[in-house]
């Protein structure tokens, strides 16, 4: 009988193909970014149903405001009704919500929704599911080494990783990109020094349970070795190596 999947405690997405989605179909683009917010729902179900702890999945990068004004104006409205939908069902369902990104930049009213989006949700801990919007990687470690040197905290790397976005999670062991682009375009650069890394032709709006099973079967496969040689990690953890 064959093992079951070594599933990753941390899982990280790079949430691409909503627009080639839409034009495919002959739709506007908003139309895929739509049908990219239900794939999101089902893949974080399917995640705490595998027994994945943490998701996060970028939403919307510091680059994507140069983006056709028409484009930005959907996906903030879409944000907010997607908000207003879609955080019963998560509360509902044991999912954390946290928005990891400068929010500065984002209206009043998309501020208050993501704060009360998060204290709904922060009782609950069957999934944490970190949203980045408004996030890019080199921003994230700016920001972190911009805050320890207002407080006069020596910039160090324990120190920068408890300053960064994400500090309330462990760093991804997997990250996956849909769309077929094999770039990680400015996200998780810190946090991502030794995830693995699957890249899927399947964009998102298809990317269903079955894809995310083989990525989770691909993952079990590899060997994580975090600058250790195969032998170290067999002498260590021989349970842990891929039959």
């Amino acid at each position: 009988m064959s093992e079951s999947p070594v599933v990753p405690h941390h899982i990280a997405i790079v949430m691409d193909g909503n627009g080639r989605w839409a034009k495919r179909r002959f739709l506007p683009r908003l139309a895929g970014h739509k049908q990219g917010v239900d794939s999101l729902r089902r893949c974080a179900r399917a995640c705490a149903q595998r027994g994945v702890a943490v998701l996060t999945v970028f939403a919307f990068s510091s680059e994507n405001w140069n983006r056709p004004a028409d484009e930005v104006f959907g996906l903030m409205e879409l944000l907010a009704m997607a908000l207003a939908r879609e955080v019963p069902e998560l509360k509902k369902d044991g999912v954390r919500l946290y928005f990891v990104g400068d929010r500065a930049g984002l209206s009043p009213k998309v501020q208050a929704g993501l704060a009360q989006a998060e204290a709904a949700t922060a009782g609950n801990d069957r999934l944490i599911l970190n949203v980045c919007f408004n996030y890019g990687g080199r921003w994230d470690i700016a920001q972190a080494a911009a805050s320890l040197a207002a407080r006069g905290e020596p910039i160090t790397e324990a120190s920068l990783q408890g300053a960064m976005g994400l500090a309330h999670v462990s760093d991804p062991d997997l990250v996956i990109r849909t769309g077929g682009e094999m770039r990680i375009s400015n996200f998780l650069l810190w946090q991502a020094a030794y995830s693995e890394f699957i890249f899927s032709d399947r964009l998102w709006p298809d990317f269903d349970e079955s894809a995310l099973d083989e990525a989770i079967a691909a993952y079990s496969g590899r060997e994580r070795r975090f600058g250790k040689t195969s032998e170290q990690i067999l002498s260590a953890h021989p349970q842990s190596m891929p039959g």
